[in-house]
């Protein structure tokens, strides 16, 4: 994380397209926010953009705007997002998402440094940098031919990848410490930290949904602590049982791995479908009952992922 967060200042230090990669919950949009604020254009705009939360038919419209009388509707001029971002730094989330149509527009943008607003003759010079970010293999979907080759290199021209959480469990208590400083005064609540017992419970989980999940996890904790520091009891996760020095039981251990598994599979289908209890019964192949069944059994609210896409870094 040190070696990824190390690179933020090297990479605002250029003009160049940067693309972020790492799982959902990592955070790619601090790391964004990092290298605009570290860059020359810091004092220009940051607009952020969730490519998977805009319909195919107005990608269009919200990048390039419109000119009056460029459709019935437009009875006004209406910047789009590359003039929203104009001397500041455009990001693109999820740039995944965008359809191959989104992704020519895109394209044409970081090649031409122009575009054309909708229903205009004139082209506009495009003073922005793009930084784009992908919770996928995005070289995956260039070999099956789901996004653009050309654009991928265009985009991957400096690149940074996120660790998840799992692989810097040393990060963990540093984090916990810090969300209960910062959600004990909103919450009026009198906490001085987290106890032992608590961070072997967090360092103990897998966290599917990486930091964001553990911000939440810790809020709740500081809602429900009943004494002056978060304790194991407050937590609200599966009972993962931690391996120290080997002294688990076969069956303990597998008992323990199948509870692991299961939730966090469990969470990341939530996630995916963005909280829709159908649509992750169907990508499971359970029954909406049975899955139903499941998510009470391992205390998922279904309400926390509701938004979980759009609101991703």
């Amino acid at each position: 994380m040190r070696a990824a967060a190390d690179q933020i200042g090297l990479i605002a230090q250029t003009e160049a397209t940067c693309l972020l990669m790492g799982e959902t919950g990592t955070g790619k949009e601090l790391f964004a926010r990092g290298i605009h604020y570290l860059s020359s254009r810091k004092s220009g705009p940051f607009v952020p953009v969730n490519c998977g939360a805009v319909p195919d038919q107005l990608f269009e419209n919200e990048l390039f705007g419109h000119v009056r009388g460029a459709y019935t509707d437009a009875r006004s001029n209406e910047r789009g997002l590359l003039a929203c971002a104009e001397t500041g730094t455009l990001f693109l989330d999820e740039v995944d998402a965008l359809s191959m149509a989104g992704q020519v527009k895109l394209l044409r943008v970081l090649q031409e440094r122009e575009y054309r607003p909708i229903g205009s003759s004139h082209a506009v010079p495009a003073n922005i940098r793009i930084v784009a970010a992908t919770n996928s293999r995005l070289l995956d979907n260039v070999q099956a031919r789901r996004f653009r080759e050309d654009l991928y290199f265009r985009l991957n021209i400096l690149s940074l990848t996120i660790p998840p959480l799992r692989d810097r469990l040393d990060d963990i208590p540093v984090l916990a410490e810090h969300f209960v400083r910062e959600y004990a005064p909103i919450h009026r609540r009198a906490l001085t930290g987290v106890d032992n017992a608590a961070i072997d419970r967090l360092m103990g989980y897998h966290w599917p949904g990486n930091v964001r999940e553990m911000q939440a996890v810790v809020q709740r904790a500081v809602l429900v602590a009943r004494g002056p520091v978060v304790a194991d009891g407050d937590i609200d996760l599966p009972n993962v049982a931690v391996v120290r020095d080997g002294q688990l039981t076969l069956k303990a251990a597998k008992t323990a791995a199948v509870t692991h598994c299961e939730r966090n599979y469990l969470a990341t289908v939530m996630q995916r479908c963005d909280g829709n209890v159908t649509q992750a019964a169907k990508m499971a192949g359970k029954e909406r009952r049975s899955f139903q069944r499941l998510l009470r059994k391992y205390s998922i609210a279904v309400v926390s992922f509701k938004g979980a896409r759009q609101d991703a870094h």
